[in-house]
Parts: C-alpha cells; sequence; structure tokens
C-alpha cells in the first residue's frame, strides 16, 4: 500500500504537535510494511529529523514564501506521489500544499483522508485570508474526502460546520513511541540547560497564545508565595510570546525563578519530561496534546486544561483536567503540587494508561483498517 503523507512543515519549530503526529505516524505506518512518504516542505530539516521517520521516506519542495508556506514549483513531483499512491493523507487544512494536492488526487482520481487535528475552525491571525482559502478550495477539500478523521470526538462540530456528519468521522487519537528515559542522567540535564537544582514545573511547546504560557506564568505568580522552592521553565521556540513573558515575569520578581530554554529536543526534551515535577499543558484550544502523552511515556505527571482535547487522561485521577483559566490552572498546580504522595502515585499510572491505549503500535492499525476499507481491500488480518 502507498501512503504520501502531506504536511507543510515536520519541523519542530514551526510545526508543532501536527509535525509529530505525521512523522510518527510515517513511521509507524512504514514499519508495518506500507510504502510511506511524507510530503512537506524544506523548513527546518535536519538529517535527524530525517532520520527519525524512517523507514518512511521524505520528499521535500522548496519554500519560496515562508509566512505561507508556500511552495516553489514542484508540480511533477506531487502529481508523481499521487498517481502512485493508494491512499494520500492530508494533515492540517490551511496549506497551499493540502490544496495542491488535492488537485492533483482529483486529476489522477485517488482517494484522499483529511485530517484537520483542530485546525478546522478560524482562529488566530489572517481570519480574512482562510475564509478565503476555503471559499476557493478549502471547504472543497473537506467536503470531497474519501475519510474524514478526527483527533478527539471534540472536533466532530468542526466538521459538521464543513457539512460532514459525525457518524462518517473516524476518531484515532495521537500516539506516542517510546522512550528511554534512564538514558538522561539529572546532572547531565541541569548542566546542558544551566537550570538550578530544585523541583520545577514544565511547558512544553511553542510560546504563542493558543498553547496558553501566559495563563500558565499567571497561575504561578498566583501559587509562587506556597511553591516557594519549586521553579518555572518554559522548553520551545517562541512564537511572538516571549518578550511579553519575560517582562510579566520580572515584574512579579520571578525572574530567577522562571526560566526560558528555547527549542529543546532529543536528550534534553527527554530529561526536560523526566525531571519535571509536573507538566502542565495550559492551551486554550487543542485537538490532543501530544506532549501530554510524551510525558506520560516518561512516567510524569500532567495537568491539562479541558480546552487540550485529552480529558480522557481525568479516568487516572480527576485533578488531572482543570478549567484553561489562571485561576483553574493555579488550584490544580496546588491539589498536584502541595500532595507529594498523590503525586508520586500518579506518574506510573499515567504511563501505565498511555501505554495501553496510545502506543503506536495499538493505533496504527487504526489506519491501515481505515486504508484498506477505503481502496476495498478489506481490515487487515
Amino acid at each position: 500500500m502507498a501512503t504520501p503523507n502531506v504536511n507543510s512543515s515536520i519541523d519542530l519549530r514551526s510545526g508543532g504537535g501536527t509535525a509529530e503526529r505525521t512523522c510518527q505516524m510515517s513511521r509507524a505506518l512504514a514499519l508495518e510494511g506500507a510504502t510511506c512518504t511524507v510530503l512537506t516542505l524544506d523548513i527546518g530539516l535536519d538529517a535527524a529529523r530525517i532520520e527519525s521517520v524512517r523507514p518512511a521516506t521524505v520528499v521535500t519542495l522548496a519554500c519560496l514564501w515562508r509566512r505561507f508556506y508556500v511552495p516553489r514549483g514542484g508540480w511533477r513531483t506531487i502529481s508523481q506521489l499521487v498517481k502512485d499512491a493508494d491512499v494520500v493523507h492530508l494533515m492540517g487544512h490551511w496549506s497551499v500544499l493540502n490544496a495542491l494536492v488535492y488537485v492533483a488526487a482529483l486529476r489522477a482520481g485517488k482517494h484522499y483522508v483529511a485530517c484537520p487535528a483542530g485546525a478546522l475552525p478560524l482562529f488566530g491571525r489572517s481570519a480574512w485570508l482562510k475564509r478565503a482559502y476555503n471559499f476557493f478550495v478549502g471547504s472543497a477539500i473537506i467536503r470531497n474526502a474519501s475519510a474524514w478523521i478526527a483527533v478527539t470526538a471534540s472536533e466532530f462540530p468542526h466538521f459538521e460546520a464543513y457539512g460532514v456528519g459525525a457518524s462518517k468521522v473516524t476518531v484515532i487519537p495521537n500516539g506516542v513511541k517510546e522512550v528511554d528515559p534512564l538514558s538522561v542522567s539529572r546532572s547531565g540535564f541541569l548542566a546542558s540547560t544551566s537550570l538550578p537544582d530544585a523541583p520545577f514545573i514544565l511547558f512544553m511547546g511553542r510560546l504563542n497564545p493558543i498553547k496558553g504560557p501566559d495563563l500558565l506564568l499567571e497561575a504561578f505568580v498566583l501559587v509562587s508565595d506556597c511553591l516557594r522552592d519549586h521553579q518555572l521553565v518554559f522548553a520551545g521556540p517562541d512564537g511572538g510570546m516571549l518578550a511579553e513573558l519575560c517582562t510579566r515575569a520580572e515584574h512579579c520578581g520571578l525572574a530567577d525563578r522562571v526560566h526560558f530554554l528555547g527549542h529543546v529536543d532529543g536528550e534534553i526534551k527527554t530529561g526536560a519530561y523526566r525531571f519535571a515535577r509536573l507538566l502542565v499543558v495550559p492551551s486554550r484550544q487543542e485537538a490532543m496534546s501530544i506532549v501530554a502523552l510524551e510525558a506520560g511515556i516518561c512516567g510524569t505527571p500532567v495537568l491539562l486544561t479541558d480546552q487540550c482535547g485529552f480529558d480522557e487522561i481525568a479516568a487516572v485521577d480527576h485533578r488531572l483536567v482543570v478549567p484553561a483559566t489562571s485561576e483553574g490552572l493555579a488550584a490544580g498546580l496546588l491539589n498536584l503540587l502541595e500532595n507529594t504522595d498523590d503525586l508520586e502515585q500518579i506518574g506510573p499510572r499515567i504511563n501505565a494508561f498511555v501505554q495501553s491505549k496510545y502506543a503506536w503500535t495499538t493505533i496504527i492499525t487504526q489506519y491501515t483498517d481505515l486504508y484498506r476499507r477505503i481502496i476495498g481491500a478489506g481490515p487487515s488480518s
């Protein structure tokens, strides 16, 4: 089965969770025997990122306009990939590359699957441009797909707004690959990040409004006197809020307790998960938090807002999901961090929960079964 997976960026700095989902899903498909190719733009890629996708392969197109991820040419490459495909997978929505692949799929009469991963609502900047995109091509991409994938059931209303009934949408959650957290020492991690040897609360992701780092900082301000021995660590690239966050921390007299690591990967990222007392995902809107799964696979307790698309984690402990407000996050921080015994028990329970439900070896069969149904081959054995 030939399955090109299309995403404008698989660079973690710019692509975020959908980039990671694309890479991990592609790798898992290839390990299952599919001929899997990732079609993307040549933004922020290095040898390590390409290697992480193997045995899937990566095909890149040059980027003409980075602001809107417009490819420079590449129509022949797109047409050939689509021609050779059994099923094409489109990740995200607001994408010139997706539009070009859609046109190629129509011309070649090929099946394609749409997985917006929470991107369908008009959220954030350039609303007028997004309306124009939907008018000319975006709405048609969704309506004409052979199948539709949601990361969580909370996306059903998004699809319904485009004329696709919830009963037609298949929910396939994010998956997570196993890591070896014991490969990183605490002393090595602290030395590489210049962090003090103190308990810390971790934020992992882009510093932009949708991810809610400002909500977490305000929550930390509210509880800082109660958690005097704790530090707050932001790990992730600047998405436009770094200066604002630094200024706010300094204004509140917390500059020495709030740290910004920038983008992290590899052993530093694993170390951040492993040695954090608590990962917090303060998102204002998210399809399903991949960083929560990554922390969970390391056995790290997780606190999320109810806008993260991962309320299932409340089955481990109801205190792990809170409202997406600074007050809700502050209450969650105190409930967990002031109960040390409970916190130590939550980590292993989250690990078992994630391992059993979200390992790629379990989830990837949902993709292969869906693809086989689309092309009429029946479910995999």
